[in-house]
């Protein structure tokens, strides 16, 4: 593919991107659980990773089959992070149906992604539900079901991957929380409650930016799969 072509794909993504930006922002303010984001903040940021995320698909020379799970997760990484920010909980209406939806993205790459991706949504959420059933201050309930298509996403891209990304996403949120001077969310408890969790940093945003990241630098090495 010839660079100019390259750069057009990568601007018409971009700008669908902030479509998509705005659908997410709308459905996130129709949603019984969902959350009011002020424009443009939503526009923006999935205009940023679906041009970015399109630049390294093509400019890494993956399999263009690949491009949907980039942008699909992008996308999620956007509305279920803007919920979890404002609010400190993950709508069920966006996590649940999210690794069904992974899965049915990865079909044109092959039953064995398919089969390794569903398999790792299994891994990682029953670790994430180990964990929480045994500590369950130390991890919501939401991010347990955020796990399955997190699990999905990175052993998509590899098993070595799903290590990376869990450990990727721990190390965000703790780096954030001491930059920011705030504790890591624990769910359970009211953010507005008079404990002090009110500036916690949720555990969501990292989870699912860890592993768009993870997908995104795969296909950018042209290493997925």
């Amino acid at each position: 593919m010839n660079p100019a072509t390259t750069v057009l794909i990568v601007a018409l993504a971009t700008v669908d991107g902030a479509v998509a930006g705005r659908g997410a922002r709308l459905l996130l303010g129709r949603l019984r659980r969902g959350a009011r984001v002020p424009p443009p903040w939503c526009e923006l940021a999935v205009a940023a990773v679906w041009g970015l995320g399109t630049a390294a698909v093509l400019l890494g020379g993956a399999d263009v089959g690949w491009l949907p799970l980039v942008l699909g997760t992008g996308w999620l990484l956007v509305a279920c992070g803007a919920v979890d920010v404002v609010h400190r909980r993950l709508p069920d209406a966006l996590t649940v149906p999210a690794a069904p939806a992974v899965l049915l993205l990865l079909v044109p790459l092959g039953p064995g992604t398919v089969l390794r991706a569903a398999c790792g949504a299994a891994v990682l959420l029953g670790a994430h539900a180990a964990v929480h059933l045994l500590a369950p201050r130390s991890l919501g309930a939401g991010d347990v079901k955020l796990a399955a298509p997190v699990g999905a996403v990175l052993a998509a891209v590899s098993w070595p991957a799903v290590l990376l990304g869990t450990v990727l996403a721990a190390l965000t949120s703790a780096a954030l929380a001491l930059i920011l001077g705030r504790r890591p969310d624990h769910r359970g408890v009211d953010p507005r409650g008079p404990d002090g969790r009110r500036g916690a940093v949720p555990h969501g945003p990292s989870m699912l930016g860890a592993s768009w990241a993870v997908l995104a630098l795969a296909a950018g090495s042209a290493g997925a799969g």
